[in-house]
């Protein structure tokens, strides 16, 4: 083999490959560290999460990178100094190849981990069900992966995706509860009709906190202190009622009615005084709301109307609502305002009846018979 001129030196082929091989991976790892220090330290500064995780997914996928330029300058210098034949260069390219589909690999396994793990900070919904949809994207990234790696060395595919097709049917039809209920799991996580914490009302009247939304199923703790468990299938499919959607405020209906011989411009004014000071002493009261009364019912004993009150969320209604009856019956007997029994009365002056009576003559005597 001839040796090689370099700098009026006489060298062989061999440690000329060598010392440019090592000189270059030195350099790229120099370039590699000061890159990804400069890099890291400009994500830092900033309050985006996004650039840090993409420097940080990116230190395995360019130290595999640079062995991937080190077989292509090798390649080039055996090509150069005619050290190997043809199949040699083609196995060193299809290397390379393969290098670089697992570069990818990790580099998208690593960016999308991180951005599902920052999601499930975010969401309460989503931390529950973190494990397995980590599973789930893992295997869908390095499957596609290896698909991929396998069409590189030349090997079909296709039978290969048929009977992963088959296969995925027959598990598919075999999970279908489950799967059914991990999707409506997602659909719920996405869409967010109920979050955690929200108070809501189900089609079946039970009403609680949701405290967990899972892949399979939800659990609402009731108000008794007991937990109801409900598959994510049948939740996404239910008309649900959110108590805490838009907001947590929430209207306070009272009902009331007062006598019909009661001055109802002076009723109104002594009802809204009323609801004002317990909105604006009641601790779960909205201060600034602006409340109003509306009559609506001629009632067989009184005259009815609805007194609308403002609360923090739901479960403070029946505290706002106990403590305004308390001080509506307490002012409505210092004004002499009346709240009527359930009355039945006959009107003989409007109606004018006739009343026929029969007179009949009733013994002194329960044993002797009437007379006639």
């Amino acid at each position: 083999m001839p040796e090689v001129n370099f700098a009026g030196l006489m060298l062989v082929p061999e440690l000329v490959i060598t010392v440019t091989v090592i000189l270059a991976n030195l350099f790229m790892f120099l370039i590699k560290r000061i890159f990804l220090r400069k890099f890291l330290s400009l994500t830092d500064r900033t309050s985006h999460f996004y650039d840090s995780l993409l420097a940080h997914s990116l230190n395995l996928p360019l130290t595999i990178l640079i062995f991937v330029i080190d077989i292509w300058i090798l390649n080039w210098l055996f090509d150069k100094y005619d050290i190997v034949n043809a199949s040699y260069a083609t196995s060193i390219s299809l290397a390379s190849k393969i290098l670089l589909i697992t570069a990818a690999i990790l580099f998208l396994n690593r960016f999308a981990v991180g951005l599902l793990a920052n999601q499930t900070q975010r969401s309460d919904s989503l931390r529950s069900s973190t494990g397995i949809i980590k599973g789930i994207v893992k295997g869908l990234i390095v499957g596609i992966g290896i698909l991929i790696m396998l069409g590189t060395l030349g090997i079909s595919i296709t039978p290969i995706i048929a009977s992963l097709g088959i296969t995925s049917l027959a598990v598919a039809l075999a999970l279908q509860p489950t799967l059914e209920n991990f999707f409506s799991g997602v659909q719920l996580v996405m869409d967010k009709p109920i979050r955690v914490g929200d108070f809501i009302e189900l089609e079946s009247k039970e009403q609680g906190f949701v405290e967990r939304i899972g892949w399979r199923s939800t659990w609402i703790k009731m108000l008794p202190n007991n937990t109801i468990i409900v598959p994510n299938s049948v939740l996404a499919e239910s008309k649900i009622i959110n108590y805490f959607y838009p907001s947590k405020e929430l209207s306070v209906p009272v009902d009331v009615g007062v006598h019909y011989n009661s001055d109802l411009e002076h009723v109104e004014k002594v009802t809204l005084e009323v609801a004002k000071e317990i909105l604006v002493s009641h601790e779960w009261g909205i201060d600034d709301y602006d409340t109003f009364v509306v009559y609506h019912t001629f009632d067989n004993s009184s005259i009815n109307f609805t007194v609308m009150l403002r609360a923090k969320e739901y479960f403070h209604r029946f505290f706002i609502k106990s403590a305004f009856i308390k001080a509506l019956h307490k002012r409505y007997a210092a004004e002499g305002i009346i709240i009527p029994y359930p009355i039945r009365a006959i009107n003989t002056d409007q109606e004018s009846p006739r009343i026929d009576v029969q007179t009949t003559n009733i013994p002194n005597n329960a044993n002797e018979p009437p007379s006639r």
